[in-house]
Order: C-alpha cells, then sequence, then structure tokens
C-alpha cells in the first residue's frame, strides 16, 4: 500500500493503475480513501461493499436484439457480487437465441410463454432474486450501469430501504422529447399527492429494494402500470414504514425508431394506477 502511495506521489498514474488491478475490492477501497479522503470517495459511490453481500439485477427484455449483448455487458463490468436475472416476455426477434448463449451461472435466464408487459415480468424476476439487494435494469441503453454503487449506497449505510434514481436532479441527460418530459413530471406530480413523497420521478427505471421490501409486497399490474403501483404501496407500507431516497443519476433517452416502447395510452394507464392502487390493493 505505501509503495502505490509512492507511486501516486510520484505521479506514477500508469504504474499505479496496473498496480491498482492486483487490489482486491476492499484495498482498493482503502487506498482511495487514503488518497481522496473518505467525504470524496462517498460523494462518488466509493465504499467497501459487506462481505457476503449480493446484488440482484433484474432485467425485464421484449425484442433488444440490438442492444442486449451490450446491456449484459455494461452490468457484468460493475464490480459488485451481483446476479443478473433476465426476464424475456415473448420476444419475436433474435432476443432469445441471444439470451440461450449468454446465459450461465451468474445469468439467469426466464422465457414468458406469452407476451404479458414490463410489470409481469418483473414480477417473475422478483419471485427468482436472492440477493440482499434488488435493482431493475432496462434491457436497453437508457440507463447506466455504472451508476449501481451509488444507487445502493443509502441502503448498505442503512439510511434506505428504496431508492428512486431520478433524471431530473442532476446529472447530464440527452435531449429528446418535451411532451415526455411534462407527462413524466404531471404523472410524478401526481402520484405524489395521492402518496404524500416528495419524488422527483416517480417513472424512473431504477428502483432499488431491499429483498425484503418486496416480499412483502403484492404486485398486479401487467405493463408500464408497474412503476406508479409499486410507488403506491412501499408509500402505503406503515408496518414497517420504508425509508425512501432519491439519488440523482443520468439518462441517455432514445427514440421511438430506436426502440422505444412506452406511448400516449400507457401514460393515460399510468394515472388511473396512481388513483386504483391508492385506493385498493
Amino acid at each position: 500500500m505505501n509503495a502505490l502511495l509512492e507511486l501516486y506521489n510520484g505521479r506514477s498514474v500508469n504504474a499505479l493503475a496496473e498496480a491498482c488491478e492486483e487490489l482486491s475490492s476492499a484495498e482498493r477501497v482503502e487506498l482511495l480513501n487514503r488518497l481522496l479522503g473518505e467525504p470524496a470517495c462517498r460523494q462518488v459511490g466509493i465504499y467497501p461493499i459487506p462481505e457476503g453481500f449480493r446484488l440482484s439485477v433484474v432485467i425485464p427484455v421484449y425484442n433488444e436484439e440490438r442492444w442486449i449483448r451490450e446491456v449484459i455487458r455494461r452490468v457484468q463490468a460493475v464490480a459488485i457480487p451481483k446476479e443478473i436475472i433476465i426476464v424475456d416476455d415473448c420476444s419475436t426477434d433474435g432476443t432469445r437465441s441471444i439470451l440461450r448463449q449468454l446465459e450461465s451461472d451468474d445469468i439467469r435466464v426466464v422465457l414468458q410463454p406469452k407476451n404479458k408487459g414490463k410489470g409481469a415480468a418483473l414480477r417473475e424476476g422478483f419471485r427468482h432474486a436472492t440477493g440482499d439487494v434488488v435493482v431493475v435494469q432496462d434491457a436497453d441503453l437508457e440507463y447506466d450501469p455504472t451508476e449501481y454503487p451509488r444507487l445502493i449506497q443509502p441502503i448498505i449505510e442503512d439510511r434506505a430501504d428504496v431508492v428512486f434514481g431520478s433524471r431530473f436532479i442532476g446529472n447530464g441527460h440527452r435531449v429528446l422529447y418535451y411532451w415526455h418530459y411534462v407527462a413524466n413530471r404531471f404523472l410524478t406530480m401526481a402520484s405524489n399527492m395521492f402518496t404524500n413523497l416528495n419524488l422527483t420521478d416517480m417513472e424512473t427505471c431504477y428502483k432499488v429494494f431491499r429483498r425484503e421490501v418486496l416480499q412483502g409486497i403484492r404486485l398486479k399490474s401487467n405493463r408500464f402500470g408497474f412503476e406508479p403501483e409499486i410507488t403506491a404501496k412501499v408509500a402505503r407500507s406503515r408496518k414497517p414504514s420504508w425509508r425512501v431516497y432519491e439519488i440523482p443519476i443520468s439518462y441517455s433517452g432514445r427514440t421511438y425508431e430506436e426502440g422505444k416502447k412506452i406511448g400516449l395510452k400507457d401514460a393515460f394507464n399510468a394515472l388511473y394506477c396512481i388513483i386504483r392502487f391508492w385506493m385498493f390493493d
């Protein structure tokens, strides 16, 4: 460790990087804490992962032949102990054949017998999750897996039970559809009025849960109604009452030509679900 610090002081950056590759994850965190200071490291999501910790990454997939290999590669590259659970929602392109090739001990593939929607795929994925913490990952390239460390940090540090990644409170994002932005903000405001939460991005993909949170919730929505439903049911829980955090995330939205699937009817359905799942189970 002292030799590494001497390399740093001598500005041998390449040598330092090569030497760091030989360190364990805990040793790298210790080194960075000594170089940068613990507060700076915590700000960027550098902290020790508890021994035995495991993250479950649940990925609902439908016709993502173009992106699926790269998404999985990026998820695998994140240096956190994890399992990847991919639920294919009866894709009709070449996605299923790719998933059969990628399936391994750390990548579990679940094939839905018919197309049911994102919510149904997530229900199935949650049923297979065995990790301490569960994160939802879309199968496109709109959300960046390198942000997992910051997303799970409030849970690991026992400050939160549920974390929402917000596209509207910080990091950069691709400039796209104005009316999508308006719809997102309106649906978030409507959800907040019923749940009494002060979220800025209820419709975000990046939602992170302690596994016991999901075990105590019975989900019903089959399509994009999952987002307001899970938000309402987390907010309604009283025994226990779950602690909710938001973390700023980057966002690289895609166009309809690039495969975006959510549309106007999903916005109206989300509004219906906001009311339905607050008043009824």
